[in-house]
């Protein structure tokens, strides 16, 4: 084995095997382990980093510091004097102790009454829209429950 004067060098191409392709793995250098002049590799390699893009309501948390990510599904119904209810099945995918935020198709605007339920009742409440945000052809919402609801929301 010859001593190299870098750190661990020598070490590691003793368990992966002597050669120049070892070393240019192990150590980013190329070179022979016969000679003590390392080189650069002659170039490197570059790639995109895949994200995943962010929710409609993922966007709407930031401006909610204490939301928090949860997913509970719920049956959200417009509460509007004169007119029919409409209702629709969503996830609450943000909360905060006061406020849920979700995706919805009902095409809400601000200050519209809405009734929020899961389905084992343990939540039960009407809420204001407080926030909606447009994006991409999917509308991000965040209501405001009119009374205080204790333990919705448990944090950690």
């Amino acid at each position: 084995m010859v001593a190299w004067p870098y750190f661990g060098c020598g070490f590691a191409l003793s368990f992966a095997g002597c050669g120049s392709s070892a070393l240019a793995q192990l150590t980013g250098w190329l070179g022979d382990s016969t000679r003590i002049g390392l080189k650069p590799m002659p170039s490197q390699a570059t790639g995109r980093a895949r994200t995943v893009p962010e929710s409609s309501t993922a966007k709407l948390a930031k401006f909610f510091p204490d939301a928090s990510p949860v997913r509970i599904p719920v049956r959200l119904t417009r509460i509007a004097p004169g007119q029919t209810p409409c209702s629709e099945s969503t996830v609450i995918e943000f909360g905060t102790p006061r406020e849920v935020l979700f995706t919805s198709t009902l095409g809400l605007e601000f200050a519209d009454r809405l009734r929020v339920q899961n389905s084992d009742g343990t939540l039960d409440v009407e809420a204001s829209v407080v926030a909606v945000q447009y994006d991409n052809g999917s509308t991000a919402v965040a209501a405001r429950f009119t009374r205080q609801v204790t333990n919705w929301i448990v944090k950690s």
